[in-house]
């Protein structure tokens, strides 16, 4: 028997992302979306514009290397939680692509949110896929989410509740706009990184913890005062790093406290961060590609519908 063959679809704020899975073994092919130097982001409407010129130009690359062939399902993520009310019309672009594509094949469409597709992809990269069949924690951390979530399984999916996280700004909108005004590029996560491991100096802000709930605002205002400063870039790219991946890492030992035992993985672009991992040596990490925004997870969570004969 032929593997089942099926395609994901993604289009998150940031990047537009198509991906296959058989079971076994996994392709992924996306873009980042373009923003405008100096800029923190994009609107909706512009990322949607994006999204619906970049599909036919990663269908055209996949047909060419022959990876449409076969398709048995396709899958999507259609908003950003699998909670009522989650919308963001970004994801219209993947949702709409992926539905005419299944009818026109005459295949299944299975539709998911970007968060469990985030999840879904870590646990594969990690060669963990057994992780989505009992309760675990995860953070999910991006340039939009920084919430730490308790996961049960749901069907051949995954059903993520949110006890935890930011009040305000988001991990990666403080990393971004850390980056962006030290003079890089964004979204600057990468190179963040890479600039953070030359600083030091500076023992990460203790920022307090309400809870298994924190506030990140006021860290962005002190990293812009090191800047106009003059304190050196490395430093306070240094500095915000650790302040984030310091929180992070005591967010999860409370959190472990009133969970006892259950795994921790980190899915979401922040996740890549370097330091962040060696402040959580025994999480669940993933291979950055797998990690950032991407529709590996999509096509996973499609191909377990699938083969667990799931709702569609």
């Amino acid at each position: 028997m032929s593997p089942q063959r099926c395609l994901g679809l993604d289009t998150s704020n940031y990047t537009t992302s198509t991906a296959l899975f058989d079971g076994t073994d996994g392709y992924q092919l996306g873009r980042l979306l373009d923003v405008e130097a100096g800029s923190l982001g994009l609107r909706q409407s512009d990322a949607l514009f994006q999204h619906v010129k970049r599909l036919p130009e990663l269908f055209d690359r996949l047909r060419a290397e022959g990876r449409l062939e076969g398709i048995t399902a396709v899958g999507a993520s259609v908003k950003p939680r699998w909670v009522d009310g989650s919308y963001m019309p970004c994801f219209l672009a993947g949702e709409t692509a992926g539905r005419i594509l299944a009818d026109t094949l005459g295949v299944p469409f299975y539709p998911c949110a970007h968060q469990q597709g985030h999840i879904a992809a870590v646990a594969w990269g990690a060669g963990r896929l057994e992780l989505l069949d009992k309760p675990l924690l995860a953070w999910h951390l991006s340039g939009g989410t920084t919430e730490l979530l308790y996961v049960e399984p749901d069907g051949p999916g995954v059903l993520p509740r949110k006890i935890g996280g930011t009040s305000d700004i988001s991990a990666g909108q403080l990393i971004d706009r850390t980056g962006v005004t030290l003079g890089l590029k964004f979204p600057a996560g990468k190179a963040l990184d890479a600039l953070s491991r030359e600083g030091g100096g500076l023992r990460p802000f203790p920022v307090k913890l309400n809870g298994l709930t924190f506030s990140l605002s006021g860290m962005e205002n002190k990293v812009k005062d090191m800047a106009a400063s003059g304190a050196p870039a490395a430093d306070v790219a240094r500095f915000a790093v650790t302040t984030v991946a310091d929180t992070i890492r005591r967010t999860t030992e409370r959190a472990l406290e009133q969970y006892p035992g259950l795994p921790v993985l980190c899915s979401g672009g922040v996740a890549s961060n370097s330091l962040l991992r060696e402040y959580l040596p025994d999480a669940v990490f993933a291979p950055p590609v797998c990690s950032a925004d991407n529709a590996l997870g999509v096509a996973v969570l499609t191909h377990r519908a699938l083969s667990m004969g799931g709702p569609q």
